[in-house]
Order: C-alpha cells, then structure tokens, then sequence
C-alpha cells in the first residue's frame, strides 16, 4: 500500500531517532522511530519531538486540509472500499446490497449525465419554493424539506429522551444559517471577517448559475445573510450548547405556539413525520421565538431566496460541477484552506458513506477485521475499565457514596467493539442509476423515516451510528457505552499483530478507549447515571470539588493560542481535554499491569513508558493547515491536534519520569498549578 510505503521512505531518513536495532528488529520498520524529530527535545514539545520527522517529510495534498494518521488510514480504507463499489458495479446484481452499492456508484460516477443534468434534479422541489404565496406555504415547504435533509430555519432529529433514556424523543435545536457557526457573523477578527466578506459572493454565484441576472444575486445575497444574521444574534454560543441542562426544556407539541404563536407546529411536526409522541425537547426556547417574528417580519421573495440557496447549497456536490465548485470554493477553499477538490472517487464514497454505510461495513469486516483483533481490544477495554475502577477507590476528593455510584457506572459501560452484531436493512431505500442527487435524496429521506419511525418503540440499544470503517470512536451518555469501529484501531501499514503493547496502550488504551470512558465522567458526561439519565447523582462538595479542579484545565488551555491571536476556548473544549487527560491516566495505568511495562525491555532504546506516550502522540500524528485550525477554534469542541498532546502530558506525573522533565522546559508544570482529578 501507498500509505505503508510512505511511513517505510520516512523511516530510512530517521536513522538518529532512535538507538541502531538489533538485527532481529530490522525486520520491521518502528513506526514510532520512523515519525520522531530527535532535533526538538521533548522537554519543549512533545508533539514535534515524537512526530515531527513525519510532518517534514509528507506535505499536506492539495486536496485536504489536514495530513496525518487519521488519513493514512482513511487511504488504506478508501482503496478496500473503491474496489468493493467497482467490482459491484461490474457485477451487476439485481437486487440485494450488491445491487444498491453498485448502482450508487454508478450514478456517483456518471459524470456525463451529472453534467447534463444541471441543477434539474432539484426542479420539482425549486418550483415548491417559488409556488408558496402565504407564510403557512413557507413553514410547510420547510417542513418537506426538513425530511429529505435541507434542513432550514432550524435543525432537529430523534434521540434518547435526556432524562429518560428508555424512551426516544424528538429534539429541536437552533440552525439555520450557511455559515458554520453564529460567531461567524459577528467575530472581527481579520481571518473569520475575511470569510464572511466573502459569503455574499458565494450566495450571489448560486442564484447566477440559476440564470440570474447578477445585480438582482447579490441583491439577494444581501437579504438572504441579513435574514441569517437575525437568527445567528439569537443562537447560543459554542461553550453555551454543551450544558445539557440549560438546553433541555420539554413542551407539549399543543404548547409549542407558546414559544412560538406564528408557527402551527402540530402541523408541520406532523408533516415532518414527527409521531406516536405528545411532546419534544426544544434545546434554545429563545431561538424559536426570535425565529418566529423573523419570518414574520421577512418579505415572502427573501424567504424564498433563503431557502432556494439553502436547498441547493445542501445538493451542490451532488450536481453538475459548477455548483460543486462553488461549494468546494468557499467551504472547503475560503473557510478550511483545500487547494484541490477531492477526486469524484473519493466524493462518492463520502457521499456512500452517509447513505448505505452499514452495508460497505457489512463486507469490510468480514475482509480487514479478525476475531483476533475483536479479541484483543475487548480485552484492552476491560483492562482499561479495571484501572478506572481503582484510581476512582483511590481519589481523595471524592467522598465514599459518589465514589460507589461512580464505579457503579464505569462497571455498567456497554463496549462495542469492531462492528455491530445486528446490520440496519436498506432494503426498503430505492437506489437506481439514474440522476445521482435523487439518490442522495432517497437516502436522506429513508433515513428522515428510520429516524421517525423510532418514535413510540422502545430503544435499540445495540444500535451503532458509525459503519466499521470508520475512523473514529464515540461514547454515548443516554445509552452509557462506549462504541470503538474496526478502522479505528488500525495503523496504517501495519497489522496488529506486528505492533507491541506499548504502542497499542498509548495509541488506543489511551487516546480510545481511556478517552471514550472517561466520557462518561467529564462535565457534560458526568451529569448522567448509570442507566444513561440525565440527573443528579454526585454531592454537592464532589460536584464543587470536580468543577474546581477542571477549572484548571480550562485555565491551561485559555491561555494556548495555536494560530494568529485566536486563543483555545477552554470552556467549550473542556469535555474533550478532560477526556485526553483521563485517558491517558487510566490507559497508563492499564499498560502498568502488562507484562510489557514489568519487564521493562527496550525497543529500538525505548523504554516500555516512552513507547506508550510516543504511541500516544503517534495517534494525533496530524498536520492542518491554518484556515482548518481556526475553523476548528470557532467551532469544534475538539482542541486542535498539537494541543491534545502537549496539553495533557505536562498534568501526567509519569511524563516526566519517561523524559526527565525539569523545571525550565517549556513542557514543565509546577506540580501546585497541574490538574489533580483522576
């Protein structure tokens, strides 16, 4: 494979990094070895000391934003699953998995009619918007487009009732508008000022390539983000959204025109599919109100042009190429700094993804993920547990029955490793080789109806929402699991079985499984029980002493600024660096009861200790370029990958015996102003 040749090429240029190995380990290249930058010390940063070689030798594509573990891997899982779609559609069954994966790549790939067809798969539904003469017309023409996955005005789903976990509700929440986030209309800072300088144009290029006349785009342009405007002064702050109690407020559908007189939303939930309950969750009141007397005080031609730009920015991939540049241009060019548009493979199997996922997933296990492999991480996840379960006996701040209810909690965790035991059944989705956005569309709306029809059914808890081939992993607070897809404990180029516990301790007892389960104990995730509830279960003194001592983590990371003079928001990133944190804590303590970490023995002049923080940072091996850094400043919750590393590991008192960190590096915390939680 490429992505192995790539790490191979950069091994034979790191023969410093580490200590001569022994002819027995020249066998295979040491990933870890491979990566190092032996001119930084890790006493001053970690990051660039354990990956920085890597990043001077692979620049990052034209065609992505960021470079690094994560897409090595996702290489290798491109290649697997390009082959399965090709040879689907060579077969060319009839009916079946078979059929729907082969005719979707078909028609992905059909850029002869894709071309031809222009923008007229989305005809039926811009006549729609065009026809609608009174507000009612508005409110139901967004209803319809709500189920097909062109959500305006605002957003909403179905998911695990907060405070009742066996039950599925109806959630709505605030959104609406183009931009990724409601900071975008306001920050003045020069980078997000110039993005949203440049927002009008895109709009305007959507409405010219429709046929219209260019001064009446940018007229329109002009209204469409002053209506977006409105609504993003009335939308929550990132740091704001993360309370799980201040954005939960549970209305009767009956009471909704309470929040909002203008809106008949009986009817237009109805319409959306929204069954079988008498009540939803409205996360911001606030915003519906303000949404309501918007549309009130809106004139009809703006609402349409709101909405007409907003259905066809949601397709704009899926048709001829000139709207998917213009998409590409501002979204992927403007905001997160791409050069190159992926190529058309690559866009349809992200576009497969989201559709039919579980199905591709369904023939990349039974290939790429061996019991072996499902074996070894159960395991790692147990183990992982068990340490949890003894640092909570062991914490001094946390008083007797918290402790109890706690560990009662870490032993109720579900794991879910590699894949699902239970496959989700496409086989009511239409998927043809016709126009390719009428398949995107289909899918969207076959999953609008898997969603609804939940509604009223007891939970499935075994469900999974990310396919196997997934690099990523995710804790669930209604359901209290932990959910790790196969392709997330891969390193790319290697096998498992090639890689030492060390490595894997750090890579993904850490940075996975310690992180996922610590999920469940950071500021949003500690709020709920054992049965996925959202409640108070810890005393008062614990719930001080907890909010005290992670203060000092927000502090830590206020004070980072990865690029310009945008600083890391503390507040809002909070629930991920306390999960960094923990995990590394417990996934070290996990690799300290291996009999790898007892016997000590050096791989390639590494100690057991320094394998499992390399391994660590192995796993946030990434390289972003500035626009997608402080896109993420704005709007992630997630810190940015350099600072995942270097922001832990000075809090981690091991970490300064592996690399003999002193007062003076740059990586030293005086013990007094680390954080002391778990």
């Amino acid at each position: 494979m490429n992505n192995k040749f790539i790490l191979l090429a950069a091994a034979t240029l790191s023969v410093a990094a580490c200590n001569q190995p022994t002819p027995k380990e020249t066998a295979k290249a040491d990933i870890i070895c491979s990566d190092m930058d032996t001119t930084v010390r890790p006493n001053d940063d970690f990051f660039a000391y354990a990956n920085g070689l890597w990043m001077k030798n692979n620049q990052i594509p034209a065609d992505e934003t960021s470079w690094g573990i994560g897409e090595l891997v996702q290489k290798e899982l491109y290649a697997k699953l390009r082959k399965i779609n090709e040879d689907a559609e060579q077969k060319g069954d009839k009916t079946g998995s078979g059929q729907q994966i082969g005719d979707f790549w078909y028609s992905a790939m059909d850029t002869v009619n894709i071309e031809k067809n222009g923008i007229t798969p989305l005809h039926d539904e811009l006549t729609r918007i065009d026809g609608m003469k009174t507000k009612e017309d508005v409110l139901a023409q967004a209803a319809h487009m709500h189920t097909f996955g062109a959500n305006v005005f605002f957003d909403e789903g179905v998911a695990q009732d907060p405070k009742h976990s066996d039950v599925e509700a109806y959630l709505m929440n605030q959104g609406g508008l183009g931009l990724p986030d409601r900071d975008y209309y306001f920050n003045t800072d020069a980078r997000t000022a110039k993005i949203r300088a440049q927002y009008p144009a895109y709009i305007a290029t959507i409405f010219k390539l429709m046929g219209i006349d260019s001064v009446v785009a940018a007229k329109k342009a002009s209204s469409v983000i002053a209506f977006e405007t409105t609504l993003a002064r009335s939308s929550r702050k990132l740091e704001d959204l993360r309370d799980p109690y201040t954005n939960y407020h549970k209305f009767a559908i009956t009471k909704l025109r309470s929040m909002s007189p203008g809106i008949n939303w009986p009817q237009y939930l109805d319409e959306m599919g929204v069954k079988h309950v008498d009540s939803v969750i409205v996360g911001q009141p606030e915003f519906y109100a303000a949404l309501d007397k918007a549309i009130a005080a809106t004139d009809m031609q703006t609402l349409k042009d709101y909405m007409t730009f907003h259905l066809i920015a949601s397709f704009a991939n899926d048709l001829s190429k000139p709207f998917a540049d213009a998409n590409f241009n501002f979204y992927s060019k403007a905001i997160r700094g791409a050069e190159e548009q992926h190529p058309r493979w690559r866009r349809a199997l992200d576009a497969e993804e989201g559709a039919i996922g579980e199905e591709l997933g369904q023939l990349f296990v039974k290939e790429y993920f061996n019991a072996t492999a499902k074996a070894r991480y159960e395991q790692i996840v147990e183990n992982v547990r068990n340490a949890y379960k003894a640092r909570i006996g062991k914490l001094d701040w946390m008083s007797d029955s918290t402790k109890q209810k706690a560990i009662h909690k870490l032993m109720a965790i579900r794991k879910k490793v590699g894949y699902p035991d239970k496959w989700k059944d496409f086989s009511s989705l239409k998927i043809d080789r016709g126009p390719y956005a009428l398949n995107i569309i289909r899918a969207n709306q076959w999953w609008n109806n898997y969603e609804m029809s939940k509604l009223g059914k007891p939970v499935d808890r075994d469900e999974w929402t990310m396919t196997p081939q997934t690099y990523n992993a995710y804790y669930n607070e209604s359901n209290n699991e932990i959910v790790l897809p196969a392709a997330m404990m891969t390193v790319p180029g290697y096998k498992d079985a090639d890689l030492d516990d060390a490595l894997v301790y750090g890579y993904t007892a850490a940075s996975t499984v310690g992180h996922e389960i610590t999920h469940g104990f950071d500021d949003e995730g500690r709020k709920f029980d054992e049965k996925g509830n959202l409640c108070s279960w810890w005393g008062s003194s614990d719930t001080a002493q907890f909010m005290h001592r992670a203060d000092v983590l927000v502090q830590q990371f206020n004070k980072m600024i990865p690029i310009d003079t945008l600083h890391i928001n503390g507040k809002a990133t909070l629930g991920e660096n306390l999960a960094d944190l923990g995990g590394i804590l417990i996934g070290l303590d996990a690799f300290k009861q291996t009999e790898t970490y007892k016997k000590g023995e050096k791989i390639n002049g590494k100690t057991p200790l320094q394998r499992f923080f390399l391994g660590y940072a192995l796993g946030w091996l990434l390289e972003e370029r500035p626009e997608r850094v402080a896109t993420q400043l704005l709007t992630d919750v997630h810190s940015p990958a350099k600072y995942r590393v270097n922001g832990p590991f000075p809090n981690v008192p091991d970490f300064y015996e592996a690399f003999g960190i002193k007062p003076g590096d740059k990586m030293y915390i005086p013990d007094s102003a680390r954080v002391h939680l778990w």
